[in-house]
């Protein structure tokens, strides 16, 4: 997928703004190193230098990483996979936000984060639990299947169950973990829908031409009004998993 990360910033920043309640879970001890997992323009690295000495964002968009490093000059970006994170037991707290749903392979990203955090070392994150955005996606399934083509969700969305098991199996203990729901409005009005499709769906849309993709984002928005439109703005049906788990060893 392909992020733009002035539209991100733009139309999207809620995103970071709802990942700023994560932050209470960071201990403030400067002395402590902290990796922002999935940092996107990095308002939140930022906010997580003011806890820590030590602190390193990365993320899988070099789109993304560039913008951050003009943004916050004083702070250190990296673009990285995470699912092949090279640290070796070097970081205090893991903190990721809105991330993990990208990623299909979770038994794997938690194995890479186990092996580069300290022992006792934490993972604070949250991200799309299971049932997330799912009117969003039916609708946006539906117009697909009109005009002949198949929807592949990108998305992995578990169960706090799931992901708890797995977390086990790497070698954490779980302080705490839940699933929630958290309708989010979305920004600018009658145009938050289409501009959040137009984003999150960018890779199901990049091979179609301009008029299709304007017809399959309109026709997304005939399907799910009646679910997502409060008369002001577009409210999208967010489900969130929040984790706190530390290394066992």
């Amino acid at each position: 997928m392909k992020w733009d990360s002035g539209l991100y910033d733009n139309k999207h920043n809620f995103v970071a703004e709802y990942g700023k309640g994560l932050l209470e879970y960071v201990p403030a001890v400067k002395s402590q190193s902290i990796l922002d997992l999935g940092c996107g323009t990095g308002l939140l690295t930022a906010e997580l230098a003011r806890l820590s000495g030590c602190v390193l964002g990365i993320d899988g968009s070099p789109d993304m990483i560039e913008k951050a490093r003009k943004q916050y000059p004083q702070l250190t970006f990296e673009v990285m996979d995470a699912l092949e994170l090279p640290f070796d037991h070097k970081w205090d707290v893991i903190f990721s936000n809105a991330v993990f749903h990208w990623i299909a392979d979770q038994d794997l990203l938690l194995q890479k984060i186990h092996n580069s955090l300290k022992p006792s070392g934490k993972l604070i994150c949250e991200f799309g639990a299971f049932g997330n955005i799912q009117t969003i996606e039916q609708g946006f399934c539906a117009v697909l299947e009109e005009l002949g083509h198949t929807y592949h969700s990108k998305f992995t969305f578990p169960t706090d169950e799931f992901f708890g098991s797995l977390l086990i199996k790497n070698g954490f203990i779980i302080e705490e973990i839940y699933a929630y729901d958290r309708p989010t409005p979305l920004n600018d009005g009658d145009k938050g829908l289409y501009n959040w499709a137009e984003q999150f769906f960018e890779s199901d849309l990049k091979e179609l031409t301009d008029t299709d993709q304007d017809f399959i984002l309109r026709k997304l928005l005939e399907n799910v009004r009646e679910n997502l439109w409060n008369g002001t703005s577009w409210v999208a049906d967010y489900k969130r998993l929040k984790v706190i788990a530390r290394s066992a060893f």
